[in-house]
């Protein structure tokens, strides 16, 4: 019986693992449950689950991840105020199955030296992938990974036809059912510059040795190219319980969590070239990741600030990347990475992409 803590439990990560845990009662019981505002809806699931200890915000969070006993932390908070939480759990010493890619994101090096061997599991679909896929050969038979992209609601879209476009459409992804400032990043596919960064971070890959393709079909899930000219690849139909259920219990597989690929039906799938000049997010995601430090959380705050703009009108969708870069390019970094450090970084990103947001054309 694994003795899980999920934060961000209202969520969506956080309801399918719930699906998960509720349709395996004999493998997993939940021990804490944390939401970030839902107090009714959290005070619903901890009554179906018999759950007495939870949390309300990123610091109450914090404090039950350190004080519950638990095998595993089951991380789905958005946003990078998920990373006191994220180091809590390691610091625990508890099995961190990780959705919030923003704490790894941010605090780089302070995670990845907290993390002992196989302590850190992944949750986005495509990490899991990839950690599925290097199960198949040793770290130095690794040529490259290559991370899949839908593409989002704009593929195939140039430059110019996205200056006009309404946030509603920007929340109109073709394959996932996810909240507002992740749907926006896939279709920025900021998204998929912050998973380019957390790939790096999570198998230590280079970032040349990393590489995007666009995938709308969503079945596989990332790849792995081997040194001998193998590709080892991750399909299953979308259906995030997957990868949570692997989160919860890595490296077992729980029976039954997601519909196999029927393979009596014809099936085609499409690979494409990621179009830089459209999406020019991934290109700045590796510069910034490379940059390491407090750039990673200068870009993700920034980020933040600008997608919550376009949605309240105040800039164009293209304007988002644009914010994000103009902010990444005045950084300046100053002293040790710390998280007193990564605070005031990202103080200092999103006061200066609200700057440039209240400057720009209306």
């Amino acid at each position: 019986m694994r003795r899980v803590v999920i934060l961000g439990s209202t969520g969506s990560i956080g309801t399918q693992a719930l699906d998960v845990v509720r349709a395996n009662r004999e493998r997993f019981e939940v021990v804490g449950l944390a939401a970030g505002t839902d107090a009714v809806g959290l005070a619903a699931q901890a009554a179906e689950f018999s759950v007495s200890h939870t949390a309300l915000g990123a610091d109450e969070a914090e404090a039950l991840v350190r004080e519950v006993e638990a095998d595993v932390v089951l991380n789905g908070i958005t946003g990078s105020v998920g990373l006191g939480p994220t180091l809590a759990a390691l610091e625990a010493g508890r099995t961190l199955a990780l959705a919030n890619k923003e704490s790894l994101i941010v605090g780089g090096e302070l995670v990845t030296g907290r993390a002992r061997a196989g302590q850190l599991v992944p949750v986005d679909s495509e990490h899991s992938a990839l950690a599925q896929a290097l199960r198949s050969g040793t770290h130095q038979e690794v040529r490259r990974l290559v991370v899949t992209a839908s593409g989002g609601p704009f593929r195939g879209r140039s430059r110019a036809s996205l200056a006009n476009v309404a946030p509603a459409e920007a929340l109109a992804h073709p394959t996932w059912d996810m909240g507002l400032m992740v749907t926006t990043n896939s279709a920025t596919l900021v998204n998929k510059g912050l998973e380019v960064i957390e790939a790096h971070l999570l198998f230590d890959i280079p970032f040349e040795a990393i590489e995007v393709t666009v995938h709308p079909q969503s079945v596989v899930h990332s790849m792995v190219e081997f040194v001998d000219g193998s590709t080892i690849a991750q399909a299953s139909p979308p259906d995030m319980r997957l990868p949570i259920s692997l989160g919860l219990d890595w490296p077992r597989r729980v029976a039954g969590v997601g519909a196999p690929i029927d393979w009596t039906r014809s099936h085609a799938w499409t690979f494409e070239p990621l179009d830089d000049a459209a999406f020019p997010a991934v290109g700045l995601a590796k510069r910034v990741g490379e940059a390491g430090g407090t750039y990673p959380a200068v870009f993700n705050a920034a980020n933040e600030q600008a997608v919550y703009a376009f949605h309240d009108r105040l800039i164009g969708f293209l304007d988002i990347v644009d914010v994000v870069q103009r902010v990444v390019d005045a950084h300046e970094p100053d002293g040790a990475l710390t998280r007193e450090s990564l605070a005031e970084a990202e103080r200092w990103a999103r006061a200066t992409a609200d700057q440039l947001i209240a400057a720009a054309p209306r």
